[in-house]
């Protein structure tokens, strides 16, 4: 009982915050509501949303964000991470400027970056003017505004899976290092065959966490592009935001969620179930 009392808080705080909303948008997933009246219509709100173009234009990109940041930040959380991790001088410098991105909040960094992608004036446009290249729309062309999205999140994703990695490497037994020296072995072939094996518990997780972040991804793109143009870089999130506050449509936002939370189970589960079993701890 003792025990229970003392995770009582933690529990009470997950079941208000997570639990019933869980609940809650399940049961509105069923119901229509107009003008504030509520009527039950079953499934037909899903058959709705598995028939708008919109709704796969969104789960499309998200997926594109997924793929194409996912694994650039954790190869250059895992690179930084090594860096520095040697004993040299300056890498406590490295380490604050690495992580400075994740202690920003996130609307700074979306302002910082509308900076950065303003045509003509925006520091990136002065960098290529340097060269004579001529800068492109970055978040006003739907070829390039999720490109754009993409540097923004790996910029700050990384930093902080590089935390995660760098406490992995600090752990790793010293003996095997010790062995692999005496053997003769290479940088790159103690890397390979010893430290990112022994690193995949801490890559497991790392995934899990930057897979949830690219579906999560909303106050930038609410300060960037409002998921335009013409819903090039609208996302699950932000379009139940817009579906939920701007259409007041509540039924379409909960079975949006509804999917949302699917999607993210069943890449949880397939983590910690299928590779979790190929890892040796």
């Amino acid at each position: 009982m003792f025990a229970y009392a003392l995770l009582f808080p933690s529990l009470a705080f997950l079941a208000l915050f997570t639990f019933y909303p869980i609940i809650k948008s399940v049961y509105l997933s069923f119901l229509s509501s107009t003008f504030g009246e509520q009527t039950f219509v079953g499934i037909d709100q899903y058959r709705q949303v598995f028939q708008d173009e919109v709704f796969y234009k969104v789960l499309t990109n998200n997926v594109l964000l997924a793929v194409g940041t996912v694994p650039v930040s954790i190869f250059l959380a895992i690179y930084f991470a090594v860096w520095v991790n040697n004993k040299l001088k300056g890498t406590s410098i490295l380490r604050v400027a690495f992580f400075y991105p994740t202690l920003i909040p996130m609307i700074t960094i979306a302002n910082i970056w509308l900076f950065i992608y303003t045509p003509d004036f925006g520091l990136l446009d002065k960098f290529l003017g340097f060269f004579g290249v001529e800068g492109a729309n970055w978040l006003g062309s739907p070829n390039w505004v999720m490109l754009s999205m993409m540097i923004m999140l790996i910029w700050k994703e990384a930093g902080y899976f590089m935390l995660f990695y760098l406490a992995g490497l600090q752990n790793l037994p010293g003996e095997v290092y010790e062995a692999a020296k005496l053997e003769g072995a290479r940088p790159f072939h103690v890397f390979r065959k010893i430290t990112f094996p022994l690193l995949m518990p801490t890559t497991l997780f790392v995934m899990v966490i930057a897979i949830t972040n690219a579906f999560k991804m909303v106050d930038h793109l609410y300060i960037m592009t409002k998921g335009g143009p013409d819903n090039a870089s609208n996302l699950l999130l932000f379009h139940i935001y817009e579906t939920a506050f701007s259409f007041w449509d509540m039924g379409k936002a909960s079975v949006l969620t509804v999917v949302l939370l699917v999607i993210l189970l069943s890449i949880s589960i397939f983590n910690y179930v299928f590779l979790d079993k190929r890892i040796h701890y």
